[in-house]
């Protein structure tokens, strides 16, 4: 079996599982935000369920909103605080303690090897480079899991990606991941679980591991996963408060597809309008010239992502042309940014430094596009209107691409600004 079978047979209790397969499996952590969750808590109680079955495995996190935008919001947002108080849930995010979700769970130690984790949002897929089956769900399969602790699955068909050589300088797993979704497309990977392995892998810190797994949802992937080793254990011994479990896949496990890429020869990778399977490399699109940089969200807003951009913009300053909005992705990540300097870097350079939220990245608020404007950012979508007026473009990329962008005031390469 391959390791998202394994995950996948241990949870609903069998020997063994094969794709197409339907089951019901228990869950290990359930989550949701202030968007996805109202709906699960209204379905809940349509149901008549009277408690949930367990106050320490169900996390609510406010962050596409939050800190609350508007009147809606805060409706939005109090659901989940007033029902997170009735059922004593203890992973219960305020404001001042929450980030953005997928990062903070796994900064939290909350996502573990072995885990079998459901959340109602897409990118939920990310925990797979901790060695987790998870993947995005519906609201109302958040509410019934809540009630019993399980949900039901249709066994996911593998497909592997091998990925070997060395990486260039500036080139990192949003590069990885954006170049594989160029190559299969928007669907190319349908309700499959998309196994990420090879000695470039291997090689990958966490942070560039969960970005790459992150955005397996913008292939059509049913989850990202990337079998545990010994930078998974480093990530989460200091980090588990329970016992997890490192599943591997067999040597003669069955993929339904297997694809191999030579890293040394991709370079910083761009995401044109208006699908993050529209990629060119950086250096093809040095013509076009931008009004916004975003640095951030559940793919690039971890503490080494604000390094990297500040790496590259360090002693510049933001093009006058240009707003710069960086959004730390979780409470702990903008403390260790402000203790290494790296907010004074921003700042310095005439950008701009939010509280942590999802925020631009869905249209939500700090950084919404207006009419003809143009963004690079580090988030994981650019579909039509996304991060505001539906003529508006966003052009996806990591962060030090970003970050060369906003000195530029064009898409631009780390080289380019840095001597």
């Amino acid at each position: 079996m391959t390791i998202t079978e394994k995950l996948l047979a241990a949870h609903a209790g069998k020997k063994e599982v094969t794709p197409g397969e339907l089951i019901n499996a228990r869950v290990d952590l359930i989550l949701a935000n202030d968007i996805t969750a109202p709906i699960a808590i209204k379905e809940f109680e349509r149901i008549g369920a009277k408690q949930v079955f367990d106050p320490d495995r169900i996390a609510f996190i406010p962050d596409h909103f939050a800190p609350q935008k508007d009147i809606k919001a805060a409706e939005q947002c109090k659901l989940l605080r007033d029902f997170s108080h009735k059922h004593n849930l203890s992973l219960y995010f305020e404001v001042g303690r929450m980030g953005v979700e997928h990062a903070l769970l796994p900064e939290q130690g909350l996502v573990l090897p072995g885990d079998l984790v459901i959340g109602a949002d897409s990118h939920t897929c990310t925990y797979g480079a901790l060695g987790a089956f998870a993947t995005g769900v519906g609201s109302t399969d958040v509410a019934s899991a809540m009630a019993t602790g399980e949900c039901w699955f249709k066994v996911p068909e593998s497909m592997k990606f091998i990925y070997y050589g060395k990486l260039k300088k500036w080139v990192g797993g949003k590069d990885l991941i954006l170049y594989t979704i160029g190559d299969i497309g928007v669907d190319g990977a349908l309700y499959r679980a998309m196994e990420f392995t090879g000695e470039t892998i291997r090689a990958l810190p966490m942070h560039a591991r969960l970005t790459m797994c992150n955005m397996a949802i913008e292939a059509g992937g049913k989850s990202g996963i990337i079998e545990p080793d010994e930078v998974t254990k480093e990530y989460v011994q200091a980090r588990a408060k329970r016992d997890y479990t490192f599943y591997k896949s067999d040597p003669d496990a069955e993929y339904v597809e297997v694809r191999e890429y030579d890293c040394s020869k991709i370079e910083p990778v761009v995401a044109c309008p208006h699908l993050p399977s529209n990629t060119r490399w950086a250096k093809e699109l040095t013509d076009i010239s931008i009004d916004q940089v975003v640095i951030g969200s559940c793919t690039n807003g971890r503490l080494e992502d604000l390094r990297e951009a500040a790496a590259v913009i360090k002693g510049k300053k933001v093009n006058p042309n240009v707003r710069m909005i960086v959004i730390p992705a979780t409470q702990w990540i903008y403390k260790q940014a402000m203790k290494e300097g790296l907010i004074e870097v921003f700042l310095d350079a005439e950008a701009v430094v939010s509280t942590p939220t999802c925020g631009p990245c869905l249209g939500g608020h700090m950084g919404i596009l207006a009419k003809g404007e143009r963004a690079v950012a580090t988030t994981n979508r650019n579909f039509v209107g996304r991060m505001g007026h539906p003529e508006s473009e966003v052009y996806l990329a990591s962060p030090a691409v970003a970050a060369a962008s906003a000195v530029l005031g064009r898409i631009a390469l780390p080289e380019e600004v840095v001597n």
